[in-house]
């Protein structure tokens, strides 16, 4: 196999074709010392230099006293530029009233030396560029190999608590594919974050009260009807699916006939259908009312319950099984029962941002810029999904997370802006909320769109996508893109094995890592790290130099990917890095029989192997050790 060609490219776009000052900076004599204890992050080295640059700037009153310094590097899209550059002469040249290359050339003569950089070069109108030492990359693999599994982490969340609610579909029915990239997204920015430093709380909302679980009810118990031998017209609004037929008939096997009535009572004056010409809207609620009448409290309830409680443990064990966890299933019924939606209605009330109308009490909303108020109390005096979501924010809040963050679907964009709004009215800290989009997916099979509606059960579930195509490429295809980007998910791709599909591209990496080391123990050779680590100098071929720098970029990707929310920049990473593993793999013989060259290459693919292990990790994706 010959892996295809990926283009790959650091982050930051430097001007060409300038002039150039270099200045080389000398092992210090102790003003830097030796490689700080983590070095993974190696822009976070340079900062202190450029910092002791500009405060010695400001003490020759160069720059005001008091001036605020933002220092800002990025890696260089051409390391014959340098490893990182920065932009601080551009940005400082206002206050210093002065040429940016001009200052540019008091930023470097202030420079402290440093074991971490070769050499310095002002380019352009005033770009700062940084030459690594080799040594420093080295440090960096050493840093792999000791850190394993943790290599990547930070603590730049400070242990600061974050609320991730995502997925959240109603249980109405099965999880489909749409509902697999929310899950899929959800997890990985919750892993993300975690890997960061954050303390991570996930959390699934129950909607397990309001009209859709009434209408599943009441499909339910026309299902029950049907397995009775009753003739049901089944309303155009209920919930079709088969699943439905299953839930009917589990209370068809626990009560036989005893529940039954009639479908001359059920349907006798009951406002007629859509197909009827009728109000499908006025149908559906005119049945529930007349269901709800005929079996009573106690029946109903059951009804209501058996259907929920079914639909609610298989969307648990599709997650599950999809490698998602949550910390907490929150009850909607429960924000009712504990008083906490009217609490919320009261605290509104108290505001003045709460009135009524039409018999319906309504929210302000348009006193924040929405096109119209909103109804939280109907004129039946029921509560609405608005009033239930306000009381669950207020609730978020009220257990103290520095952050909430909702994933929705794509599909709830207007109402992002009307529930910050009653967290404002409320008093709440509205700031704290963060709502992220996601668009669902939409699922191909043989160059040839796929359905999906819930309400009328046509529809692929996530368990059948799981089982088609394998929950690796499942949860991998699912944050390639950004959560905001239309997402067509190929299925013929997902399942092939070819260099084509990212996914095993990325794993057939690592499992060709593995295959060097078994092949290790048949040729008879060890692997000797300590004797690897003194002789990483060795690794001087033009291909080893691109890996260590790769690989180098990781913990950079992870904080970048969990800070921005934003998986898919793991998911490009590790493409990119597993094109420059298998270059090299083709280009070079690893096992050779010069010791010290053996296992200084060795110890490069094994940090390979670990990095790859632990990014596919916060993807929720396996690291196959062979394929």
């Amino acid at each position: 196999m010959r892996p295809r060609s990926v283009n790959s490219g650091p982050d930051c776009a430097l001007i060409r074709n300038f002039t150039y000052l270099t200045v080389e900076l000398h092992p210090p004599s102790g003003i830097m010392g030796a490689f700080p204890d983590r070095p993974e992050l190696m822009k976070q080295q340079l900062a202190p230099l450029l910092s002791t640059a500009v405060a010695t700037l400001k003490s020759d009153g160069i720059l005001p006293a008091d001036q605020p310094v933002d220092i800002q590097l990025e890696r260089t899209r051409d390391r014959k530029h340098g490893d990182f550059a920065s932009n601080l002469a551009m940005v400082l040249c206002k206050a210093a009233r002065s040429k940016p290359r001009d200052l540019a050339e008091k930023l470097v003569a202030a420079l402290p030396e440093s074991d971490v950089v070769t050499r310095v070069e002002i380019a352009g109108p005033g770009f700062i560029n940084f030459y690594l030492a080799p040594a420093a990359y080295h440090t960096m693999l050493q840093q792999v190999l000791a850190e394993s599994e943790k290599f990547g982490r930070s603590d730049v969340g400070a242990g600061r608590s974050v609320q991730v609610e995502f997925v959240s579909a109603n249980p109405t029915g099965p999880l489909h594919v749409g509902h697999g990239r929310g899950a899929a997204y959800g997890a990985t920015v919750a892993d993300l974050l975690e890997a960061v430093g954050h303390k991570v709380h996930r959390e699934y909302y129950v909607n397990d009260a309001g009209r859709q679980m009434d209408i599943l009810a009441a499909s339910v118990y026309l299902r029950y009807l049907d397995l009775c031998g009753e003739s049901i017209t089944f309303p155009s609004n209920g919930y079709k699916g088969d699943y439905v037929w299953d839930i009917g008939a589990s209370l068809h096997r626990k009560h036989g006939d005893a529940l039954r009535h009639s479908s001359d009572e059920v349907f006798r004056d009951i406002a007629p259908d859509e197909p009827a010409g009728g109000d499908k809207e006025a149908h559906i609620d005119d049945l529930i009312t007349r269901i709800k009448s005929l079996l009573g409290e106690k029946n109903y309830r059951e009804t209501f319950d058996i259907g929920l409680d079914s639909i609610l443990e298989n969307i648990r064990h599709d997650l599950e099984d999809f490698g998602v966890r949550y910390d907490e299933w929150f009850s909607e019924r429960a924000l009712t029962e504990s008083g906490a939606v009217e609490r919320a209605l009261e605290r509104l009330k108290d505001s003045g941002y709460v009135y009524e109308k039409g018999g319906a009490l309504w929210f302000r909303s348009t006193d924040f810029g929405d096109e119209k108020d909103r109804v939280v109390v109907r004129d039946n005096g029921q509560t609405t999904y608005f009033a239930s979501d306000i009381a669950y924010h207020m609730n978020k809040l009220e257990r103290g997370y520095d952050r909430v963050i909702d994933v929705w679907g794509a599909d709830h964009h207007g109402y992002v802006p009307r529930v910050k709004a009653a967290l404002t009215a409320l008093g709440d800290d509205a700031s704290k909320l963060d709502v992220l989009l996601v668009q669902f997916a939409i699922l191909y099979r043989g160059g040839e769109k796929m359905q999906m509606s819930t309400r009328s059960g046509e529809f692929v579930t996530l368990r059948e996508l799981r089982n088609e195509v394998g929950n690796d490429a499942a949860r991998f295809f699912y944050v390639m893109r950004k959560c905001e980007q239309h997402m067509d998910f190929d299925l013929d791709l997902a399942k092939s094995q070819s260099n084509e599909n990212p996914i095993y591209y990325i794993q057939y990496a690592h499992a060709r890592v593995a295959s060097v080391f078994r092949q290790l123990t048949e040729k008879g050779f060890a692997w000797d790290a300590d004797n690897g680590a003194k002789h990483l100098d060795r690794l001087t071929e033009s291909h080893e130099d691109q890996l260590i720098v790769a690989l180098s970029r990781y913990p950079e990707v992870v904080e970048a990917a969990g800070l921005n929310h934003e998986p898919h920049m793991l998911a490009h990473y590790l493409r990119e890095l597993s094109n420059e593993f298998h270059t090299y793999y083709n280009a070079h013989q690893f096992l050779v029989d010069d010791a010290d060259l053996r296992d200084a290459r060795l110890n490069l693919i094994q940090a390979t192997r670990q990095v790859i292990a632990n990014g596919l990790g916060l993807l929720g994706v396996s690291a196959p050790d062979s394929m």
